[in-house]
């Protein structure tokens, strides 16, 4: 098990847009693993790649956040090929941004083409917590992080109080 350091906004990596993976190998597979364990010891239900200080494109997630099970679900390249619904608001958190919950309008469904670890190409629906997770996290590899999506107040309000933190 290899818990990894979890990069606190405002740290650059969580801005930078992440290319998509081009091979699937042993040491994708070992990161993969080593973020669900970083997942699951931050009692997280997602983790994108660029918050464990990396560069491939790749999420991990577990809506029931079950660390006994490991019922995780690892997605290699995922984006988001379908929005639907009206958007819903749902209060978020996120590991990057410690101690910071707040609503945030999200899709009620998406639909998310992907790879799995054995490189077959898959498409998911996510709906509820499902699709929150997926677009959180398929955000955080676009380089978005949750504030991003509240309104300028709070935006302002939530960044000036993470830089404090962080300083």
């Amino acid at each position: 098990m290899s818990v990894l350091d979890v990069m606190i906004y405002p740290h650059p990596i969580l801005r930078q847009k992440l290319e998509d993976i081009e091979t699937i190998d042993e040491d994708l597979k070992k990161l993969s693993e080593d973020m669900a364990d970083t997942m699951y010891e931050s009692r997280g239900v997602g983790l994108a790649a660029n918050q464990i200080n990396s560069t491939k494109r790749i999420i991990v997630f577990d809506p029931e956040a079950d660390a006994e099970k490991r019922n995780y679900t690892v997605l290699i390249n995922p984006h988001i090929i379908e929005k639907e619904g009206s958007q819903i608001s749902k209060e978020e958190g996120c590991l990057s941004l410690p101690e910071i919950r707040s609503d945030v309008k999200r899709y009620a469904k998406v639909k998310v083409k992907a790879l799995n670890l054995d490189g077959e190409e898959i498409e998911m629906e996510g709906t509820d917590l499902v699709g929150i997770i997926l677009q959180h996290e398929i955000d955080h590899l676009n380089g978005t992080v949750f504030i991003d999506r509240l309104s300028s107040l709070k935006k302002k309000f939530y960044h000036k109080k993470l830089v404090k933190q962080a300083n």
